[in-house]
């Protein structure tokens, strides 16, 4: 496992790890909305890179030690998170890379394989939605509790919020002692736990991605028991994507537990190679 560093990209701070021998062929891990890079499990990074892959994780603007901003104000679009991925790129002197988005990363991934085809070889696009209406709601559960947020500046209660968010991710039952571990180490080292919580949800998407359009080899992947975006938003975007393909995962939520990697992986290394 490589050392966290922070690297200057696109004109703001990022930061990045990487796992496996740079000589391999890149897969880009894009987490989604307040999600820091250790979301992408140290041990799932591991068994990529185990794959003869190079494995690049980072901080996303206003999580983990990454460049913040003021809770409420965000300085930055979805465009400018397209860039900093391409900065990551750039950092590492890497022209092209797999790109692999989550949740609302999807659309991070989707955007950069539009407008920088040439560099983005293939796109992986884990629990998240083409956005298209008409698509079943979030779970109330889900809503109800992320309705309810957490006093950023009590570090005890935000990790019991992502505790109890991440049993709802789930859909079922968690190791909850190494869920609250993850969720303490991930609040101790985040800039500003209120920007975190707050700031993707207010920028500006832009207009939806043309995904009929869309040229790059895509796997969906998709759990059976997603509450944010039910396994139709997965079907769907497999049928907007040509050529697409779709990992559906059993009794899986909006997460990809480690009891669902024996599956994920091989599925990454084939489609990423």
């Amino acid at each position: 496992m490589g050392a966290e560093r922070i690297i200057e990209a696109n004109g703001v701070e990022l930061c990045v790890e990487t796992f496996g021998d740079a000589a391999d062929p890149a897969i880009l891990l894009v987490h989604g909305a307040s999600a820091s890079m250790l979301w992408w499990e140290d041990e799932l990074c591991e068994r990529i890179a185990a794959g003869r892959r190079y494995v690049i994780r980072f901080d996303n603007r206003d999580t983990g030690r990454s460049t913040s901003y003021p809770a409420g104000r965000p300085g930055y679009a979805l465009d400018d998170l397209v860039d900093d991925a391409m900065g990551v790129l750039d950092a590492l002197h890497l022209p092209q890379a797999h790109l692999v988005g989550r949740s609302m990363a999807g659309a991070t991934v989707t955007r950069a394989a539009e407008q920088y085809p040439d560099r983005v070889l293939t796109l992986t696009l884990v629990t998240t939605s083409s956005g298209e209406p008409g698509l079943p709601p979030m779970s109330q559960d889900f809503l109800t509790h992320t309705a309810n947020g957490p006093d950023p500046h009590e570090p005890g209660q935000v990790v019991d919020f992502l505790v109890g968010l991440m049993r709802i991710y789930s859909g079922g039952p968690i190791d909850e002692p190494a869920v609250r571990e993850l969720c303490e180490r991930d609040v101790r080292r985040t800039r500003d736990v209120a920007a975190c919580l707050t700031n993707h949800f207010l920028i500006d998407f832009g207009s939806p991605p043309a995904l009929a359009r869309l040229r790059t080899p895509t796997l969906v992947v998709h759990g059976d028991r997603d509450p944010v975006f039910p396994l139709d938003h997965g079907f769907a975007l497999l049928d907007a994507i040509r050529g697409s393909a779709l990992l559906v995962l059993d009794n899986t939520g909006h997460e990809l537990p480690q009891r669902t990697w024996d599956r994920f992986v091989p599925a990454l290394l084939h489609h990423a190679c």
